[in-house]
């Protein structure tokens, strides 16, 4: 999946000169978090956040500045190292950014022009969708050897039970001899399935309920 598939394209913006009090007024009107700045000419220049403006904000015991800090413009805080993507960047690369730098949201530019922004809540939602989270069904962990054609062979068991797979994960194992695929199911009863898969050799990590695996 790339980017430009999950992008809000229509995204709130301010220019430099702006105010903080215009800011946090904006942020209120469109319950936002993060608001691109931009040049005349649509170029990310800059970004601001509800923290930068908690941060800005004088002291609630400090009454003399507050008037005067709220309307100084928002290049004074704003921050000006902005990562940016691009719409044909794939998710995944994304998010690893989001984790490696610890950002809430990302502008997305096109030829050197703003054309969409993502932010946490644009991944969670994706995520939740590409692994299935948010359909009715059930999740099987499988422990299976590292070896070519074991990823068909697991989804033939299942294919045989005539259930649909929503979505399919693997991640190494501690032992590289093996791997860990990770199933969601659109079953709310998968024991016929985890049955066969024990029958047919395979461990089968979760669900290891009480009763239900013995």
């Amino acid at each position: 999946m790339i980017v430009e598939e999950i992008m809000k394209r229509t995204v709130t913006t301010l220019s430099a000169d702006d105010t903080i009090s215009t800011a946090i007024k904006l942020m209120d009107e469109k319950k936002i978090r993060h608001i691109p700045i931009i040049d005349s000419s649509q170029r990310v220049i800059g970004l601001i956040s509800d923290r930068d403006i908690r941060d800005a904000k004088p002291s609630i015991l400090d009454f003399t500045n507050e008037d005067k800090t709220l309307e100084s413009p928002i290049k004074k805080i704003m921050v000006q190292d902005v990562i940016t993507g691009h719409p044909l960047d794939f998710v995944e690369e994304i998010t690893a950014v989001f984790s490696q730098h610890r950002i809430g949201c990302m502008p997305i530019e096109s030829n050197g022009k703003l054309v969409g922004i993502i932010t946490e809540t644009d991944l969670l939602h994706t995520f939740a969708q590409l692994t299935g989270a948010n359909q009715p069904g059930s999740q099987l962990e499988i422990k299976v050897q590292n070896r070519a054609g074991t990823l068909a062979e697991v989804v033939n068991v299942i294919k045989n039970h005539k259930v649909n797979i929503h979505s399919i994960l693997v991640y190494p194992d501690k032992d590289d001899q093996y791997k860990i695929l990770v199933l969601r199911v659109q079953t709310m009863n998968p024991n016929k399935i985890i049955t066969n898969l024990k029958n047919e050799g395979y461990t089968v990590l979760w669900p290891t309920l009480p009763g239900l695996l013995s």
